[in-house]
C-alpha cells in the first residue's frame, strides 16, 4: 500500500523548540520522527511513500536527497573513502514529494495527492508525529474487513488529567484519571479506502465533518490498541521518546533490536507528564 504522510503543517506547540524546521523532521536519536515512521511501515513491507509538504519543505526534501546512510547503519570505510555499507535503510524505499501548500488543512493536504494514489483502492495515511508498536498487519486486516472508508488506530489518551463530576449544587461527586474511563483518542494512524474522499468537501478536515458523515454511514472505524503509543506535540514529549531511544529499548522500533515485551505503554507521573515505560527486552533468536 502507498503511504500518506503529511509533513506540512507548522507544529505550533513545539515550533518555539523546532524553529524553522517542521516537526516531522524533529529527531529522536539521530533520526527525524518521520524516518522513525517511515521505517515502521517499511518493516511492514509498505515502501511507497507520499510526503505532502509545507512549512519547511526544502527541510525534508534536503534531508532525503543529501541522505547518509552511515549514521544509522553498520559500514566498512576502507581508504579513507570508500564506504562499504552493512547494511541499508532507504534503497528500496519510493518517496514522492508534493508540495501541497503552506496554510492547507490535513484534508485538503490528502485529497492534493490523490492523483498520486493510482487509483489504489486501500492506502494508508498518518500525520508523521507519533510512533507505535501496534501490529499493522493486523490493522490493515482489520480494517479491510471491516470494509470501511476510513479506519484509525484508537489509543488510551497519555493526559493526566482527572475527569471531575459533580451534581447540580457543585458538590464533586466523583473523580477518575482520564486513562481510567475508556476514553479513546484518534492515534493518527489511518487506513483509508477511496471511498473516503466521497465524504470530505472543500477546505475540510480530515476528521471533523467528514467524520461525522462518516459514522453517520456506518463507514468510520477504530482499531482498539492498549500498546505503547506516542505522539510529539510538545517539548516535553520530545524528551520523552529521547529517553526512551536512549534507554536502548524502543517499543516502535519493530524492525530492530530494540523492540520491548509487555504493553510498554507509558503512565502518568506527578510533574503533569509521562513516566517512560518499564521496558523488558525482548528474547533475540
Amino acid at each position: 500500500m502507498k503511504v500518506v504522510l503529511f509533513c506540512g503543517g507548522e507544529g505550533m506547540r513545539i515550533k518555539d523548540h523546532s524553529g524553522p524546521i517542521p516537526k516531522p523532521m524533529v529527531c529522536v536519536g539521530y533520526r527525524p520522527i518521520l524516518w522513525h515512521l517511515m521505517k515502521y511501515y517499511a518493516h511492514y513491507g509498505h515502501k511507497d511513500f507520499i510526503l505532502c509538504l509545507g512549512h519547511g519543505a526544502d527541510h525534508v526534501k534536503r534531508y532525503f536527497v543529501d541522505y547518509d546512510e552511515t549514521v544509522s547503519n553498520d559500514f566498512v570505510l576502507t581508504g579513507g573513502a570508500h564506504v562499504e555499507l552493512l547494511r541499508s535503510d532507504i534503497h528500496d524505499w519510493r518517496i514522492t514529494f508534493v508540495d501541497t501548500g503552506l496554510a492547507a488543512s490535513v484534508g485538503e493536504r490528502l485529497v492534493a495527492v490523490r492523483d498520486f494514489l493510482d487509483g489504489d483502492e486501500w492506502f494508508l495515511a498518518n500525520y508523521a508525529d507519533g510512533v507505535t508498536d501496534a501490529p499493522l498487519d493486523d490493522v490493515v486486516r482489520f480494517a479491510q474487513e471491516s470494509d470501511r472508508a476510513a479506519t484509525f488506530l484508537g489509543v488510551r489518551p497519555n493526559y493526566t488529567n482527572h475527569v471531575v463530576r459533580s451534581d447540580a449544587s457543585g458538590a464533586v461527586t466523583d473523580v477518575q484519571h482520564v486513562t481510567e474511563i475508556g476514553l479513546r483518542i484518534n492515534g493518527g494512524f489511518f487506513v483509508m479506502h477511496q471511498r473516503f474522499f466521497d465524504y470530505i468537501g472543500p477546505g475540510e478536515d480530515v476528521l471533523g465533518p467528514p467524520a461525522l458523515r462518516l459514522a453517520a454511514d456506518g463507514q468510520l472505524g477504530s482499531y482498539a490498541y492498549d500498546g505503547f503509543w506516542a505522539c510529539m506535540d510538545t517539548f516535553k514529549e520530545k524528551k520523552l521518546l529521547e529517553d526512551i531511544y536512549h534507554s536502548g529499548l524502543a517499543p516502535w522500533e519493530v524492525w530492530g533490536d530494540r523492540r520491548v515485551a509487555g504493553d510498554g505503554h507509558a503512565g502518568p507521573r506527578g510533574d503533569g507528564f509521562l513516566e517512560p515505560p518499564v521496558l523488558t527486552p525482548l528474547a533475540q533468536g
